[in-house]
């Protein structure tokens, strides 16, 4: 069985990893889709963001990292996915997520499985890891150590990163 875990990933965080490596054992094959939000300013590009989850899980043979754009069910569809694999860090995501698979489950027929993210990672996400970069935080934990490296040298190709 193949599932494909879409997500912004920008950057890709300790939870975010934590589920891969989770979903890795449970299926034959997880596709990670660093998906591309029109809406959104990234910190990394696409193509960075891959690059940086691949670093992340090479030693798991049975887990693709891609770049999609457009509706995930059709990039779902393109990979041959059988199933969608969404994080669950706390009641705030389980009403989204369920919306969110309602709508997946009806316009394309495609399930969700919903994990919930380890509790030590819970309080994590993107936004959080932005905002601690921007401010020049630690980010020990919040992110793999592949991560955190790239973090400090975006960080230091922006200059100062304090917000005045």
């Amino acid at each position: 069985m193949i599932c494909l875990f879409p997500g912004s990933f920008d950057p890709p965080t300790t939870g975010h990893v934590d589920l891969v490596r989770r979903a890795a054992v449970l299926f034959s094959r997880v596709i990670v889709a660093v998906m591309v939000n029109a809406d959104k300013r990234p910190m990394f590009t696409a193509e960075e963001r891959v690059a940086l989850f691949e670093r992340c899980v090479a030693d798991l043979p049975n887990v693709e990292v891609c770049a999609g754009s457009g509706l995930t069910l059709d990039l779902a569809r393109e990979k041959g996915a059988d199933v969608l694999l969404r994080g669950i860090r706390g009641e705030g995501d389980a009403g989204l997520e369920a919306q969110l698979a309602a709508a997946n489950r009806h316009v394309g027929g495609i399930d969700t499985l919903a994990m919930f993210t380890a509790p030590e990672y819970a309080y994590i996400s993107s936004t959080i890891v932005r905002d601690v970069v921007r401010h020049g935080g630690p980010l020990g934990g919040l992110v793999p150590p592949e991560i955190e490296q790239a973090l400090a040298q975006w960080r230091l190709s922006k200059g100062d990163t304090h917000e005045k």
